[in-house]
């Protein structure tokens, strides 16, 4: 199942937000949004809650029960251009490592902006932050937690 769970999130990473694609989000009542994604036994949803600053939460179930979720927390400090710095990210987001498709890669450069990513851990339970600079002055910077859920099976 982790392998599954791994190759699922590479997928889902590149075809959700990342994508830039926002046709399939749903906008809920309580003001969030969710971008859904199912392949095969699969399913996640990625709801988040922003703007400026944005919160939110991703969960994974297989064959319907949860088995994995992130929580994260992120901003643009103030007079940053929004769009050009969230194509940037998705860029990033588009580029995550196989071994740890959670975020960005370690680093990411182009013309204007450079990002960077650190996390302790693996799939299984970790954390980290990631981070935008441009001109060598942070402008974006979010924080993330998760990992597996529910695995102890009561006998």
């Amino acid at each position: 199942m982790k392998e599954g769970l791994r190759q699922f999130l590479q997928k889902a990473n590149k075809e959700g937000y990342g994508s830039g694609k926002t046709d399939h989000w749903v906008k809920e009542k309580d003001g969030s949004t969710t971008i859904p994604f199912v392949s095969g036994d699969f399913r996640m949803h990625d709801n988040f809650f922003g703007g400026e600053p944005y919160g939110g939460r991703e969960v994974i179930f297989f064959k319907g029960a949860a088995v994995w979720m992130m929580v994260y927390y992120g901003k643009v400090n103030a007079g940053e251009h929004f769009a050009k710095l969230y194509k940037f990210l998705q860029k990033a987001l588009l580029n995550a490592p196989d071994e740890m498709p959670v975020r960005g890669p370690k680093f990411l450069e182009d013309e204007e902006f450079k990002y960077t990513n650190e996390w302790e851990g693996n799939m299984d339970e970790f954390n980290g932050e990631e981070s935008v600079s441009k001109n060598g002055e942070t402008v974006y910077n979010a924080s993330y937690r998760g990992g597996l859920v529910d695995q102890r099976k009561e006998n």
